[in-house]
């Protein structure tokens, strides 16, 4: 199955403390082959306490991101604004197509 979400695309957060962000995705989680989670650079936050190893002799508390489920983050269309993401056949190719402007998204 096609995904709707990819690395590198640009989002925004539907619900949750980060609504109304946007950020590029850094990182898809995926299960049996479905898009899960996505890791949003810059958004949803955590902190981490860890204990000193040997790759951090330091440890301590270690801000970094935390997987947001993929049905609350949307694709951001060219106008900025969040749009579902629908499939098209051109030629040979399955694109994927924004639901708002009708475009296609690269990628």
């Amino acid at each position: 199955m096609a995904a709707k979400i990819k690395k590198g695309d640009s989002v925004v957060v539907l619900t949750g403390k980060d609504k109304g962000r946007k950020g590029t995705v850094a990182k898809v989680v995926t299960k049996d082959g479905q898009a899960e989670r996505v890791v949003v650079s810059g958004l949803n936050m955590v902190q981490r306490h860890t204990r000193p190893s040997q790759g951090n002799p330091q440890g301590g508390i270690i801000n970094k991101e935390a997987s947001i489920h993929v049905s609350n983050v949307s694709h951001v269309d060219s106008n900025g604004k969040p749009t579902r993401v629908g499939f098209k056949v051109e030629g040979d190719k399955k694109v994927r197509v924004a639901k708002t402007t009708g475009e296609v998204i690269n990628g």
